[in-house]
């Protein structure tokens, strides 16, 4: 019944990535792990195609699943596996890193194998500028992390090099190739933001809902990711060019699932 909730709020703890320098955003394992424990069991395959620094994969091995995770970037693989060989949990499930494309999943991976895809994939290119911290006040705002570019890559396979337009097309592309490995009724969750531009609120959630609908997934959940317990120090978001800004402490989780046989996306029978 508390899963039915529809704000979460996570911890981080000590194993989990907060320095920007190795990846510049992550998500907590709580996140991954709730997530992995509310729709796979024992013995069963999460999928992450964008894992980052992964985090998804301890998230598994913690909860005894197996997990298959894919990064362009090879220092990004290297920090999973090196974060992997310091789980000393006992179990019978594995958890694997490759490096490679998230469009080659398929070649990979049979249909209908996955019981979950869960991911906090690129942001378009919500990363990709200088970093401004505007949410910060007085000295705080001139950091370590300020005027720097904390992007993944500048790999023009990147998917967080890409104006929103196109990132929501090509993830439309990606995740059309991964609805097949997923079982019927298996749920794909996605943790993004929206973002400012150019003193413009970028509805990303809204574009991949919509990406995803139109490739066959059905949207079953949204939830909401709270994060005030964790961000510290809020200012005012834009000060002093704007008087402030609405929504800069949360972020959605997007619920998804597979339709089962006979059902169109939108949960009617198929004809």
């Amino acid at each position: 019944m508390k899963n039915q909730l529809g704000v979460w709020q996570f911890f981080y703890e000590r194993r989990d990535i907060r320095d920007k320098s190795l990846h510049p955003a992550t998500y907590p394992i709580a996140l991954a792990k709730k997530c992995i424990e509310l729709f796979t069991h024992k013995g069963e395959l999460a999928l992450d195609p964008f894992v980052g620094s992964g985090t998804t994969l301890v998230a598994a091995a913690d909860c005894d699943r197996n997990a298959v995770g894919f990064d362009l970037q090879e220092g990004y693989v290297t920090l999973c596996k090196k974060r992997l060989s310091q789980n000393q949990l006992f179990n019978t499930s594995k958890q694997v890193a490759v490096r490679d494309d998230a469009r080659n999943i398929s070649d990979y991976l049979k249909p209908e194998t996955v019981s979950l895809i869960v991911t906090s994939p690129p942001y378009a290119n919500l990363l990709n500028r200088k970093r401004l911290n505007k949410s910060r006040r007085g000295d705080q705002r001139k950091n370590d992390q300020y005027l720097k570019i904390e992007q993944y890559s500048q790999d023009k396979r990147d998917l967080g090099t890409l104006a929103v337009e196109d990132y929501a097309r090509e993830m439309a592309e990606i995740y059309r190739k991964l609805l097949p490995l997923l079982r019927p009724k298996a749920h794909c969750v996605i943790n993004v933001p929206d973002m400012w531009w150019e003193n413009k609120r970028i509805t990303i959630h809204v574009f991949l809902i919509q990406a995803l609908r139109e490739v066959g997934y059905e949207l079953r959940n949204v939830i909401i990711w709270d994060r005030t317990n964790i961000v510290n120090q809020i200012g005012i978001f834009g000060w002093p060019s704007n008087y402030i800004t609405m929504g800069v402490t949360f972020e959605y989780l997007l619920d998804f699932w597979r339709p089962p046989a006979g059902a169109s996306p939108n949960g009617t029978s198929a004809h």
